[in-house]
């Protein structure tokens, strides 16, 4: 499919937007002069937007179509040479977010957008879509796959609208789908774009986005506080009352994954009513990988273990998802 250059703007991320580079007859060294300044200065901008959580406004009139592509172009060239993780990360959200809403909107417009944005979907993220009335239509398997990021009770397969092994959305569900794919897709394709040598112009953009970045450094401060699943399988322990095999599981993984060692872990299963000596360093033995492929178990996370009725969630809980980061706090300087 040929795409016109408003096409491009939209979805600089695909490879027409290099190839767009190349038919104009620009090198990297031509963004050296003074009349590619705009440009520059437009991508710098870019990342300083996508680096305050906002979405870069895209401006569509005619004059302007090559500058937004190749705003985009150096923005990447810009971020790869900084090597500053934490702004890559925030720019490709920002770059994500922006085309999910074309993306959307090409959805429900008809013909060709539509066309343009299914072909999209499939080529870069192996998602079928098709149209059917005013849904999206995906096949279960590839529903599965791509839902796998979303941890809302919504998104579960039993609560989606399933017909014939195939799963319909909204043109906005469809694209959401896809948001954390298409981050990772644009953010890979900055940590690995090849960029031989940058103009001297460049060098002025690359020192402040290192400035910019200090803006979000972040800090991690660490208590020694336990959090609420454990002090509770330890007080059942104390007791010598019986903590069940997924409690004994969910208490050796935490404090094997906090660096405590099996001979410090084993005594505190001692008053276990079933408890023995050389079954339980041989399980904790296994669960630090030990034996076998040297696999270490990983802690259960907080939705598993409020499945098994294991969680005793307290208001410093929130924001985690494992119980291995209750205690942190982030301060950061953004």
């Amino acid at each position: 499919m040929k795409l016109g250059t408003e096409e491009i703007a939209k979805y600089p991320f695909l490879s027409e937007a290099g190839t767009y580079l190349r038919e104009k007859g620009f090198t990297l060294e031509q963004f050296g002069d003074e009349d590619f300044k705009p440009i520059i200065d437009l991508a710098l901008s870019r990342i300083q937007i996508a680096a305050e959580g906002k979405i870069f406004n895209s401006d569509f009139s005619i004059k302007n179509l090559d500058i937004e592509v190749f705003s985009f172009l150096v923005a990447v060239i810009l971020l790869k040479q900084s090597g500053m993780n934490t702004l890559i990360r925030r720019f490709s959200l920002a770059e994500a977010r922006r085309a999910e809403k074309f993306l959307e909107k090409d959805l429900i417009n008809a013909h060709t957008n539509e066309e343009l944005a299914i072909k999209i979907i499939k080529d870069l993220f192996a998602m079928n879509v098709s149209k059917s009335d005013d849904y999206f239509v995906i096949p279960a398997p590839d529903y599965l796959t791509h839902a796998v990021n979303f941890h809302e009770q919504e998104w579960k397969l039993v609560n989606r609208l399933v017909h014939d092994g195939k799963v319909f959305l909204s043109a906005h569900e469809t694209v959401r789908l896809i948001r954390k794919e298409l981050d990772n897709f644009i953010s890979s394709k900055i940590q690995s774009a090849n960029i031989p040598s940058i103009p001297e112009s460049f060098k002025k953009p690359i020192d402040t986005l290192l400035t910019l970045a200090k803006k979000f450094t972040v800090q991690i401060i660490e208590t020694t506080e336990q959090p609420p699943c454990i002090k509770h399988a330890l007080e059942i322990l104390h007791k010598g009352e019986n903590l069940p095999h997924s409690g004994r599981f969910m208490l050796a993984t935490y404090l094997l994954n906090k660096g405590q060692t099996i001979e410090e872990i084993a005594p505190l299963f001692k008053n276990a009513p079933d408890y023995n000596e050389k079954i339980t360093l041989y399980q904790l033995k296994h669960l630090a990988g030990n034996f076998g492929s040297g696999t270490k178990y990983a802690c259960p996370s907080c939705e598993k273990l409020k499945s098994e009725n294991l969680c005793y969630i307290i208001p410093e809980c929130a924001n985690i998802i494992n119980p291995l980061q209750f205690g942190r706090k982030k301060i950061s300087n953004a």
